[in-house]
């Protein structure tokens, strides 16, 4: 899905199509999309899209691990859905507001974000919970999962719920 945008940037262009196809197919490779995001970590053209890229880059480089599990990769494949979100901001035409730089994400929407739940409504704290529990079955060291990755989420978890 290409933008028809004819003044996006062709790189942008080709990350957000790289991007789509890597969540696209049955047997990414992970090890091709963390150089990807490498790459857009380096950039300068857009803050947000930088921050969006360091943040999962991490978990990226974890999944391309021949050790990696079927958990990692997913919690991996989920945080990419942080630079398809920045990237589709980019790319989506900013009629009246062409200038404009782009609002980074609150604290907040990143938490949001990790957990799976969405933007701009209240929320209560046991559906804050339940998108912990099942986001935690995927990481959680028992499971197999990884230690950072699963501290990560609580701490989300217990932010999202002390704010409301």
């Amino acid at each position: 899905m290409e933008s028809s945008d004819p003044n996006m940037d062709p790189q942008i262009r080709q990350w957000k199509l790289a991007v789509e196809r890597f969540r696209a197919t049955s047997d990414p490779d992970y090890r091709e999309m963390a150089r990807t995001v490498a790459e857009i970590a380096a950039t300068d053209i857009d803050e947000t899209l930088r921050h969006a890229a360091a943040q999962v880059l991490p978990m990226l480089r974890q999944a391309a691990l021949k050790s990696a599990d079927r958990r990692t990769r997913a919690m991996a494949l989920r945080r990419l859905g942080i630079i398809a979100d920045a990237l589709h901001m980019l790319s989506v035409p900013q009629f009246g507001r062409r200038h404009r730089v782009p609002k980074a994400p609150t604290l907040e929407d990143q938490y949001r974000q990790l957990l799976g739940l969405p933007l701009g409504r209240r929320l209560a704290a046991t559906e804050i919970q339940q998108a912990f529990k099942r986001a935690a079955k995927t990481v959680h060291p028992d499971g197999g999962g990884n230690d950072a990755a699963f501290l990560e989420l609580a701490a989300a978890r217990d932010a999202l719920i002390k704010h409301h």
